[in-house]
């Protein structure tokens, strides 16, 4: 496919030109897949139908939105500034339909949802058939993620919400506070730690801690740990690991301790022989939200995933209880 020239589009716009949905949905699309074969099936047309669409809408508006060529498809500055607003108003365009049609259900349609990685192993497996069952007529999209690359997502209109730690103090983003959950300190078998309560934050000091890699939150929440108590862990050499399960295997292997939150304590300590200790109050620990865009008109729809969410927490928390 050759590239469209961006002198053709800049400056003849069409003052009549109204854009539709479906030209609307083109670009959205193309800008969330980055490819035009998986945008246009995605919205269930051809590739000619999906390329006629944006054309239209570049063609309407004078401005170039997409920039393609044989090897890659780029959003452009000007599909960067009106991609939320595109994304706006197709969110609007179902809220009407959903209120229209009277279903009293607003939580339908395609959701997607950005999880960070010390979330999604351990919340999607009761979240799932949760919103299966309460919500059948929602499709759930599951991205992963690190913090930084959701919150850009999110700006772009690639992600709907995102379930991150708070704050984030991301300029132009909502937050819905979920829960909070402690630390738990886990151990080699046999540690003298392992099995004790109410530990102080200061035992940290100079004990070899393992920590995920830099861009993961829980790094930087367990360093900042370590400086409000003042302890300064010993060093761990070379070792690294991108996953929290990488990290847990690590510490049954011996080589040092970590900090997970309490929502993977179950699973974690189920795959291999481990200690825990537990801090005393107040826990140290973190703060889980769902995050989107300010611009969105769904918050309604979010305050609403959120009191599913909680419910689901206090339902765990009442059976592990």
């Amino acid at each position: 496919m050759k590239p469209i020239s961006s002198a053709r589009l800049i400056g003849v716009s069409d003052q009549s030109y109204q854009p539709t949905l479906s030209h609307l949905r083109a670009f959205v699309s193309i800008a969330e897949f980055r490819h035009f074969g998986t945008a246009a099936a995605r919205l269930g047309v051809s590739q000619p139908t999906l390329s006629q669409a944006l054309a239209a809408l570049e063609n309407g508006l004078g401005l170039q939105l997409i920039e393609r060529s044989t090897r890659r498809v780029l959003v452009t500055a000007a599909g960067q500034r009106l991609l939320p607003h595109a994304m706006a108003t197709i969110e609007a365009a179902h809220r009407f339909l959903t209120v229209a049609r009277g279903t009293g259900e607003s939580l339908t349609g395609t959701l997607r949802m950005g999880l960070i990685p010390t979330v999604a192993p351990y919340m999607l497996p009761a979240l799932l058939p949760m919103l299966r069952s309460e919500l059948p007529d929602l499709e759930l999209q599951v991205i992963e993620d690190q913090t930084a690359v959701l919150l850009d997502r999110l700006r772009s209109g690639v992600v709907d919400v995102a379930v991150l730690a708070l704050p984030t103090n991301a300029h132009g983003m909502s937050e819905i506070p979920l829960f909070d959950e402690g630390f738990v300190l886990v151990v080699p078998p046999g540690h003298e730690l392992a099995g004790r309560l109410r530990l102080n934050p200061k035992v940290l000091n100079d004990i070899p801690l393992l920590l995920l890699d830099e861009g993961h939150c829980l790094r930087d929440q367990a360093l900042d740990l370590c400086r409000s108590a003042d302890a300064r862990p010993a060093p761990v050499g070379d070792t690294r690991a991108a996953s929290l399960s990488t990290v847990v295997q690590c510490v049954a292997g011996g080589l040092g301790v970590t900090l997970i939150p309490d929502m993977a304590v179950s699973v974690e300590t189920s795959r291999a022989e481990l200690g825990i200790a537990r801090f005393a109050g107040p826990v140290p620990g973190r703060t889980l939200g769902l995050v989107f865009r300010s611009s969105s008109i769904r918050s309604e729809d979010y305050e609403r995933l959120a009191l599913f969410m909680r419910q689901l927490r206090n339902g765990s928390r009442a059976a592990a209880s």
